[in-house]
């Protein structure tokens, strides 16, 4: 499997819980009003690693995600995420005292996109073993 690296915000689904309405005023102007957490996310054979997670990273194996999806959600709706598909956030179900993670990957400010599908797909095949690397000659 060939390495994957990006950049990514992030909260846990507490984290977004807890965010008061000026907070949620504050996010459709930046997303980092709700996304506090922040820092690279690199994807390889043995683990999904977010840096800047509490006082390290956070290192994910196979068997911590549980579940993976992109959806807009009541913590992170449309009118916040964009109107288009690129807006939805990529919700990672883990096994970790973070819970249930939502990360907006690679994201670009003035055009509301992520590269959140293109993730999602490369740790869907990780989780499952079927991840390929790089053709060989």
């Amino acid at each position: 499997m060939e390495a994957k690296q990006g950049v990514y915000l992030g909260a846990s689904a507490a984290e977004l819980h807890a965010n008061k309405v000026a907070d949620k005023a504050a996010g459709v102007l930046s997303q980092k009003a709700l996304f506090r957490r922040r820092g690279t996310i690199e994807l390889t054979g043995g683990s999904l690693v977010l840096s800047g997670w509490d006082e390290g990273a956070l290192v994910l194996r196979p068997g911590d995600v549980t579940s993976l999806r992109r959806e807009f959600t009541d913590l992170y709706g449309r009118f916040l995420g964009g109107l288009t598909d690129a807006g939805k956030p990529l919700i990672l179900g883990t096994t970790t005292p973070a819970g249930e993670l939502y990360l907006l990957i690679d994201r670009k400010e003035f055009m509301e996109s992520t590269r959140n599908k293109e993730w999602a797909e490369a740790i869907e095949d990780w989780r499952h073993g079927t991840a390929s690397g790089p053709p060989s000659a």
